[in-house]
Formats: structure tokens, C-alpha cells, sequence
């Protein structure tokens, strides 16, 4: 039995050294096997600081990826390019955009994408939200909308194309598979104040892309289960979207880091 400990939207540069070494003790102090986080790590001048800090604090493997705010004030590009050498030369670092399937146990592997919105549930065009991302990134700013959503179509597509391809392969070994991500994939695990959020906000705050291929690979397959972990919108949630087929949300608060569950495998 493996104790996995699951964060997300933990948003280390809201808080003092200080308390992030509180709250490492707090997740070290459960005795995990392995921790999953799942995004908003940081921003990109200091997300690689705050994983060695993590690597260096926790005594577990730390599997990650990549939320939209790891990328504030850099480049997707760059900062992926920078964390997957970083995941390479550590001993406990894991960044799953790369990893490909990690087997848990006989029955149970992990697979994982950073993930991003990709604009197409909700109101899409008409929406008039615009988050900082399309600001503080530096392949998003400046572009007219139907450029912008065609940035983020393909962006939502990337995270996509990468989970049919290890899903396919890790649902042919293993009964149970846990998807670590930061966007939701579908409506109904889009939380926000213990509400689905409305239409305005659902193109910035959800993966549709995904969400099909989730279904995809759960079609057919009464005897797997898929376990979807992420986060983005800072409101828990819980959705069972098939039988087989489960997603739950994490919530967060600024400056006030939490592990959201502790899951045995």
C-alpha cells in the first residue's frame, strides 16, 4: 500500500521562507511515499527554486506538473525546456509532461500534463474574461481573439494528443490509472465557490480537448478506473462523470498552502 499525497495551487511565492519550511514539515510529517502536485508551483523566476526546496525538504519522489502561473513573466517554451532538465538530474524530481507512464504498483500507474484551457466550452468568443496569462506569457500577449484561441486550441490539443497516446498504453497494463493535471477536463469538475462556473469563465478555466479523450479511453473499458486530479480554479469539487471515470478538483486560498488528500494505493 502506497501513501500518495496529493497538492496543487500551492503558490509558494506567497508566502515566506519561513512558512514554506513550516509547510514542508507539515507534508513530510505524513509520511508519504510519493506527492503529487499538480501546478502553480510558483512563477517562472522561481518555480525551479521552490522544486529544489521541495526535493530537498520532502523525503518522498515529488511527481509535478506545470500550471499557468509557472509560466508568469517567461515563456512556455522555455521554462518546460528548463524544468525537464532540472527533472532529469534529480533523484526525487518527476515532471510527468515527459515521463510517459510511471507504474505505482501492479495494479495502479500515474500519468500527468501540465494542461491549459483550450477556450471551447462556455461562451468561447463572446466571453470578455481575460485572465493575466494572456498578459504575463510570453507566447500569448498582443494577439486579436481569434488568435489567441487558436493558441490556446493547440495548447489544449498538445495535452491531449500526449494523454491518448499514455493512456492507451498504460490502460493495457493497469487496472486503476491516476491523471495528474492542472486544468479541469470537463464542465462538471470546473468548480468555483462550490458552484460549476458560468459560461463567461468556462473557455479560461476548462480542457475540452482533454475531457474527449478522457471519455475516449474510458469507453469500452468497464473494468478500468481512471482517477483525474487537478486544479486551476481554486475551489474543490468532486465530479463522477462516468462509472469509471472520476475528477477531482482542488481548492485554494493565496498564501495558505494545503495537501488536499491523501489517497492509498
Amino acid at each position: 500500500m502506497l501513501r500518495l499525497g496529493w497538492l496543487t495551487d500551492i503558490h509558494l511565492n506567497f508566502i515566506s521562507q519561513d512558512q514554506r519550511m513550516e509547510f514542508y514539515g507539515r507534508v513530510r510529517s505524513t509520511k508519504l511515499d510519493a506527492v503529487l502536485i499538480g501546478g502553480d508551483i510558483g512563477e517562472a523566476d522561481s518555480v525551479q527554486r521552490f522544486l529544489l526546496e521541495l526535493e530537498d525538504s520532502l523525503e518522498a519522489p515529488i511527481y509535478f506538473v506545470l500550471g499557468n502561473h509557472d509560466f508568469y513573466g517567461g515563456s512556455i517554451v522555455a521554462i518546460r525546456e528548463r524544468l525537464a532538465q532540472q527533472a532529469l538530474r534529480s533523484r526525487r524530481l518527476c515532471w510527468l509532461s515527459s515521463a510517459g507512464v510511471v507504474k505505482l504498483t501492479d495494479s495502479t500507474a500515474l500519468v500527468g500534463h501540465d494542461g491549459w484551457a483550450d477556450g471551447r466550452l462556455g461562451h468561447s468568443f463572446s466571453s470578455e474574461v481575460l485572465l493575466s496569462d494572456y498578459f504575463l506569457i510570453q507566447e500569448l500577449p498582443g494577439f486579436d481573439k481569434p488568435e489567441l484561441f487558436r493558441r490556446l486550441n493547440a495548447l489544449g490539443d498538445e495535452t491531449a494528443q500526449y494523454l491518448r497516446k499514455v493512456l492507451s498504453e498504460a490502460l493495457q497494463s493497469f487496472s486503476n490509472v491516476i491523471l495528474l493535471t492542472h486544468v479541469p477536463p470537463f464542465r462538471e469538475s470546473c468548480w468555483y465557490q462550490g458552484r460549476i462556473s458560468d459560461d463567461d469563465f468556462l473557455p479560461h478555466f476548462a480542457c475540452q480537448a482533454v475531457g474527449d479523450v478522457l471519455l475516449e479511453m474510458m469507453e469500452g473499458r468497464p473494468h478500468c478506473n481512471l482517477t483525474a486530479l487537478c486544479g486551476h480554479t481554486h475551489s474543490p469539487g468532486f465530479a463522477e462523470i462516468r462509472h469509471n471515470l472520476r475528477v477531482y478538483t482542488g481548492g485554494a486560498d493565496y498564501g495558505v498552502p494545503i495537501i488536499q488528500q491523501i489517497f492509498e494505493v
